[in-house]
């Protein structure tokens, strides 16, 4: 799954969404900022899926770098990501998030303690993203990419967009709704954010693309006014 940045230049990339395109938005770093989102996520714990123990580990610099720089050379996920090229590139994109105001954590997802996955949870309140759909305090964003070829194309997306949500809600009380914005093209990431309960509240126009607007909110069956 891969996605874009809502403005690229004040994001870096995003993540995005299973299957075998990340998704995220490209070209600017994500911003952080006070402690939004920092002080809790560490704290939330692991939780069982039916593909394994799935927890999110803040990134470490350097000791996670080879491993994302890595994925961020991958073909599919650069479609996406546009990071590829040296270490350097891929370390002042997540750099731009762990020296911000916390409103962005960038996280690696864990299966059964392996690392598989690289995750974005951001307050997407306070991103550039609200200039551009109603946001509501406490909206929470979600980037996903799923880091070896050999977890794409499988479902296994879907999976951990419903365990994180979930999570997301159950931990962050003042949340309720979790959003995301895959570029429309991107039909296997917005299939995968469907398959874990999200909709498609609308279709946006950021600056690099015209993107999803992916909501899952806290109250069951949806209703025209989620958004």
């Amino acid at each position: 799954m891969q996605g874009q940045p809502a403005h690229p230049d004040q994001r870096p990339g995003r993540t995005g969404r299973p299957g075998r395109h990340p998704v995220r938005v490209r070209g600017h770093p994500q911003p952080g900022g006070g402690r939004p989102m920092t002080d809790d996520v560490p704290a939330w714990g692991a939780v069982p899926t039916p593909a394994g123990e799935f927890r999110l580990s803040p990134v470490r610099l350097p000791a996670d770098l080879p491993l994302l720089a890595g994925w961020m050379n991958d073909p599919e996920v650069d479609e996406f990501w546009a990071l590829a090229g040296p270490p350097a590139v891929t370390e002042r994109h997540v750099r731009a998030q762990l020296d911000g105001d916390g409103r962005s954590l960038p996280c690696l997802g864990l299966l059964d303690g392996e690392p598989m996955s690289y995750w974005e949870v951001y307050r997407a309140d306070l991103d550039p993203l609200a200039a551009h759909y109603p946001a509501r305090p406490h909206d929470t964003g979600l980037h996903l990419l799923l880091g070896p070829a050999a977890a794409r194309g499988r479902g296994l997306g879907a999976v951990l967009l419903t365990a994180l949500a979930d999570l997301v809600l159950r931990r962050r009380p003042a949340c309720e709704r979790v959003v995301a914005e895959p570029d429309v093209r991107n039909r296997r990431s917005v299939r995968a954010f469907e398959r874990a309960g999200f909709h498609v509240a609308a279709e946006l126009d950021l600056p690099e693309k015209r993107a999803a607007l992916m909501v899952r909110a806290r109250a069951l069956p949806f209703a025209e006014d989620d958004l």
